[in-house]
Parts: C-alpha cells; sequence; structure tokens
C-alpha cells in the first residue's frame, strides 16, 4: 500500500550513510540517488524510504506527530536497530520495551535532522 515515505533532511549525505546503514541488516541500499532526493530500500518495486532537501529549498522541519515506523522483525531486532541508530547519530526518544502487553514492543529515535522513527514488532 506504501511506495515511499519521504524525510526532509539538511545533509543529504548524511542522511543518505545513516539510513543506509541503518537498514543495511535488512538488505536495503541507496537505490536511486537523483541529488536532491535518494531512495533507499531493497528494490524499486518494495516500500521505500526517501530522504531529501525540501523541493521549496527551505529548511526542513520534523512534523509533530509524524513517525516513521520501520519493523524490526523480534524484540532482539528492536533493541538491534536502536542501538545501531544511536551509534550512528540519533537521538534516544524512548529506550525498547514492551509498551502495550503482549501486543506491541517498540523503541523511538530522532534521526540526526530530528525526524522521528520507531522500530517495532508486534507481539
Amino acid at each position: 500500500m506504501i511506495g515511499y515515505v519521504t524525510l526532509g533532511v539538511s545533509d543529504m549525505e548524511r542522511a543518505k550513510a545513516f539510513y543506509a546503514d541503518l537498514l543495511s541488516d535488512q538488505g536495503a541500499k541507496v537505490l536511486l540517488d537523483m541529488g536532491r532526493i535518494a531512495f533507499i530500500g531493497k528494490s524499486m518495486s518494495a516500500p521505500m524510504l526517501a530522504v531529501c532537501v525540501p523541493f521549496n529549498e527551505e529548511p526542513n522541519h520534523p512534523g509533530n506527530g509524524n513517525m516513521v515506523a520501520l519493523p524490526a522483525g523480534s524484540k532482539e531486532g528492536v533493541d538491534e536497530m536502536y542501538k545501531k541508530a544511536i551509534e550512528l547519530g540519533a537521538t534516544c526518544d524512548g529506550e525498547p520495551g514492551q509498551r502495550i502487553p503482549n501486543q506491541f514492543y517498540g523503541a523511538y529515535v530522532k534521526d540526526p535532522d530530528g525526524n522521528k522513527l520507531a522500530f517495532f514488532v508486534f507481539g
């Protein structure tokens, strides 16, 4: 249902490196780089994450209430993605933990541009 999600960034090289490295364990890489926008994923026919310098050339601003949730596959996967994101320069916005008993385990970070990410697994 989702083709791609776009996050506005201030530094394309930093953003591409952050997301390509963060998602590399899931088989993702930069698939298409068009200068001011780059698409990161497993294939052009699967859901992707795009990073871009805003088209209007105004500064990027993370939205209040906007968040991209990235599946981690397991509780251990959530922990690993959270740790890796922090090592890559993200800031903590909620350490890994069981959020809803027996239903949802997740962790939250903000990328170097302040965009909020969730790493999660249902169960």
